[in-house]
């Protein structure tokens, strides 16, 4: 079975790293490169521990982290924009995809939490 959340985060963490990539190597920039990489990296790196978490509630919280970095990389590609890091065809080009990520990881922890309750009801 695909894994949508597990494919889209880890393509979208390859750009991130390619992103880095540019802004230190073509901008000279290291702090924000480095903010960026780490949030956006993470997000995928948190749906994979979420794939074998002991429990609903290890799932629901590691996605929630997921989303917390989602949300963080954001911020970031905001910033980088709004800076002039990076140019509105690279911005309009990777916003779009956390956009998307943030929405299905909140689709997501919504789904879980509720079949816990379900779970919890059933008790």
């Amino acid at each position: 079975m695909k894994n949508i959340l597990k494919d889209k985060s880890y393509k979208f963490a390859l750009r991130i790293v390619k992103l880095s990539k540019f802004l230190q190597s073509e901008k000279h920039e290291y702090i924000l490169s480095k903010q960026i990489l780490r949030s956006g990296t993470s997000v995928g790196a948190m749906v994979r521990e979420a794939e074998f978490s002991q429990s609903k509630a290890d799932f629901i919280n590691k996605m929630s982290i997921a989303l917390k970095e989602a949300n963080e990389t954001d911020y970031w590609l905001d910033l980088l924009h709004d800076s002039d890091f990076i140019n509105s065809a690279m911005f309009e080009s990777i916003s779009p995809e956390i956009k998307e990520l943030i929405k299905i990881l909140i689709a997501s922890i919504n789904t879980a939490k509720s079949h816990l309750k379900e779970e919890k009801a059933k008790c």
